[in-house]
């Protein structure tokens, strides 16, 4: 506040009392001005909220109006938090679902190689080269046979499963790799033959199965 009078401001030597009062109140006034002017620029921003908040009449129909604007707040607030955790809940089961189903992923993957020299064994006598052995023979090739299905039978519990892959089928590029592009009866771009097996764990392709693709019948 600026308590200085300045000497412009006071009246000349023998005004009349009208001058002499119009003076006192223009000082009058002008300090009012600086006084309040100093107490708004100290007012910290919490008192001028109060001021704020007080200006504003509290009747029962603003007090209703706030509640429910609070009501709608934490309303929205819960529904957010609810859809979170249903999310969160849905996240984890799926988590725990692929850790059971993938957990023997990289253990199967080194059994198919055992799978192959079992088929491989299997396929390597003819029918006639089978009915041919030795009661001894039989018996081997029964075991070998015995083994391959068993070995199969636990991929099946374990959520391991073959590809399909017969002449005839339809080429799909994420279960099936293709090796060659040769001539056959089988319709341009369908499977013409196969030459190894393909696996899949769950939904998940452990192998593909290596095709040849048909390019259609010869001229």
């Amino acid at each position: 506040m600026n308590d200085e009078i300045k000497t412009d401001d006071l009246p000349e030597h023998g005004a009349s009392k009208r001058d002499l009062k119009d003076a006192a109140d223009e000082l009058l006034k002008r300090a009012k001005q600086d006084a309040k002017a100093d107490a708004e620029s100290d007012m910290s921003d919490e008192f001028a909220d109060e001021i704020e908040e007080e200006a504003v009449p509290q009747t029962p129909q603003n007090q209703i109006l706030i509640l429910e604007a609070e009501k709608e707040e934490m309303r929205d607030q819960l529904l957010r938090t609810l859809a979170e955790m249903e999310n969160i809940r849905k996240r984890s089961e799926r988590q725990v679902l692929d850790a059971r189903i993938y957990a023997v992923e990289k253990f199967a993957g080194d059994l198919l190689s055992v799978s192959d020299n079992l088929a491989r064994a299997l396929q390597a006598l003819s029918d006639e080269d089978r009915a041919a052995l030795s009661e001894a023979g039989k018996s081997l090739f029964d075991g070998i046979e015995m083994t391959e299905k068993e070995l199969h039978t636990a991929f099946g519990r374990h959520g391991v499963t073959e590809i399909a892959a017969e002449p005839g089928d339809t080429f799909d590029p994420n279960v099936h790799q293709a090796v060659s592009n040769i001539p056959s009866d089988q319709p341009n771009g369908t499977i013409a033959a196969l030459f190894q097996n393909g696996w899949k764990i769950g939904e998940r392709t452990l192998r593909a199965a290596m095709v040849a693709v048909s390019a259609g019948t010869p001229n």
